[in-house]
Parts: structure tokens; sequence; C-alpha cells
């Protein structure tokens, strides 16, 4: 007993349990599934660091934005700066609107109020139609995020399940229960485990973060339409 023991411990600790090793002893199906996980994985990344980046981007441009538009230029002014370089959502959301109301301009010049209402209602149309494209683009590829987060650990769990079997199979076949003969396959197993849990956690904090900050940016532009709708309008009251 305590050769065979011996010989046990000394095959098991000859098996090789790094990550490249594991991969290369698994069948077909657990390497179906790693691959998978490290694609998602990888995808995963390459949207999260675009987000940010595209959110950092944003709030610089967005500050850029209210820097000039509160300057006390004239709607005329601006929309000549901001329609040169539109590089972010506010500007175009301004400039659609300035587009509608040189495109009806002549309208204007009797106020009257079916004539500012008309205005009023093609403007936002525009506005809301330039909010819908632009919130659009910086939300593409985000719900992958949230389906990674919650089926990695679904797909990881399936690799495991699989591993498992295959050990029992072993099991069966060398009729042995010793380590050497358990423990490869329960380390493949825990393996798409833990995969599935590496690609999941980042992927749903990342959502969450992301998600978050876009609610907020989303609602500065909603307010700026608003603010904007309601000056621009008093001041051709005023006329």
């Amino acid at each position: 007993m305590d050769e065979l023991a011996i010989a046990g411990n000394f095959a098991a600790g000859a098996v090789d349990f790094s990550l490249y090793s594991l991969f290369l002893r698994a069948d077909l199906v657990v390497k179906s599934v790693i691959i998978i996980l490290i694609m998602s994985s990888v995808y995963s990344w390459t949207i999260i660091v675009e987000k940010l980046i595209r959110m950092k981007r944003l709030k610089r441009l967005d500050k850029e934005f209210d820097e000039i538009f509160w300057s006390g230029n004239s709607f005329e002014d601006l929309y000549e700066t901001f329609n040169f370089n539109q590089n972010d959502p506010k500007s175009k959301i301004f400039c659609s609107a300035i587009t509608e109301w040189k495109k009806s301009n002549r309208d204007t010049n009797s106020i009257q109020s079916e004539v500012l209402n008309s205005l009023k209602e093609r403007m936002g149309r525009s506005m809301q139609v330039t909010f819908n494209k632009e919130s659009e683009i910086i939300e593409k590829n985000l719900t992958f995020l949230a389906t990674a987060g919650s089926t990695a650990p679904f797909v990881g769990l399936f690799g495991t399940v699989w591993g498992i079997m295959n050990s029992f199979q072993s099991i069966a076949i060398a009729q042995n229960t010793n380590l050497a003969v358990v423990a490869p396959g329960i380390a493949e197993a825990l393996f798409a485990t833990a995969l599935g849990l590496f690609v999941a956690i980042p992927a749903v904090v990342a959502y969450n973060k992301i998600t978050s900050d876009l609610s907020k940016y989303f609602i500065s532009l909603e307010t700026f339409m608003d603010e904007f709708t309601t000056i621009f309008f008093r001041q051709l009251e005023n006329k």
C-alpha cells in the first residue's frame, strides 16, 4: 500500500497543471468552451476600453461646448463655430435645430403663435432624431457586456460539468480513484469555471459603470435641449 501511495503521489506530481497544459489535455468540447470564453474576454475588454475612452472624450467635448455656448455669442455665430467641426453629440443637436430654423427663417418674421409652435415642433423633432442617432452610436456593442456578464458563468459551468463527466469516465475505465487519475479532469473543469468568472465579473462591473455614466450624459443632453429651446424661443418672442 505504501508503494502504491508513493507511486500515486509521484504520478500526480508529474502532471503539469499549467493553464496551457490544461488546455492541451482538454477534450474538444472543453477546448471549445475555453476558446469561446477567451474570445469573449478579449472582445469584452476591447469594448470596455473603447467605451471608457469615448466617455472621457465626450465629457471633455461637453465641457468645451458649454464654455463656448454660454459665452454670450449669437446663435448664428455659435452655429458657424459648431457646424465647422461637429465632434460631439451636443454640437450636432444644436446645429440640427439651427439648420431647421434657417430653413424656416422667413416664417419667423411674423411673430404668430402658430408659426412659433410649428417651428418649435420641427426643431424639437430634429433635435430628438439627432439625439436618438447619437445615443445609438454611443451605446453600440454595449449589450454584449451584459450578455457576456450573464452567460459566461453558465458557459464555464457547462465546461465544468463536461470535465467532471470525463473524470468519472476516467475513474470507471481505470477502476482507480487515485488522485493522478482524477486530478487532471477536475483541474480542466475548474479552469473552465474560473475562466467564465474571469469574463463575467469585469463585464458586469464595466457595464454598470458605463451605463450609469451614459445615463447621466444623456440626461445632460436632454436638459440642454430643453434649455436651448426655452432660450431660443424667448429671444424670438422678444424680437
